[in-house]
């Protein structure tokens, strides 16, 4: 019975190295992954819908729209989704996008120890819908920002990595 559990252990070891091997090797098994994971945790398709994710001198914001105008299911799938995202968000839940990303984001920490100071609030647009951050706290202004970079770069949105000169929006 032991050996046997040693075995399963050893032979699971060995397919998670497998794993992590062909990531590094091949980038876009990695992004085609998180593209699953994030079907699955957000409840419609990645290949029908544009992700922006925008720096703000107060915060930022995370934009999700419909690629058809006339896909409505998937913009209400969307609305649905962002909805809950500011919920979760502000009660310090970042369940989501751990499991997406299959690893804790940058800032989140912070971004959960300083909940109360940060704002999310819930937005619809004609394509979908957005999530508004925002804060006075310049140490959560910094984590808001850690968080969105890692989100444009895994999501390889290509949206500026700074925020824009000028007022918020």
């Amino acid at each position: 019975m032991k050996a046997t559990v040693i075995l399963a252990f050893l032979v699971l070891a060995s397919l998670v190295q497998a794993q992590q091997k062909m990531a590094q090797e091949d980038p876009t098994h990695s992004h085609c992954e998180m593209m699953k994971r994030g079907e699955k945790g957000m409840g419609f398709s990645q290949q029908t819908t544009t992700h922006h994710f925008l720096l703000f001198a107060d915060g930022g914001a995370i934009e999700i729209g419909a690629n058809d105008p006339k896909d409505t299911s998937t913009r209400d799938q969307i609305r649905q989704h962002l909805s809950h995202v500011a919920k979760m968000f502000s009660d310090g839940n970042f369940e989501i996008p751990m499991f997406i990303h299959d690893k804790t984001p940058p800032g989140v920490p912070t971004m959960t120890e300083l909940r109360d100071q940060i704002h999310y609030e819930f937005e619809t647009t004609d394509s979908g819908g957005r999530v508004r951050i925002h804060t006075s706290n310049a140490r959560a202004v910094e984590a808001v920002h850690e968080f969105l970079r890692f989100q444009i770069t895994e999501h390889q949105t290509g949206d500026p990595m700074s925020p824009p000169e000028g007022p918020a929006k």
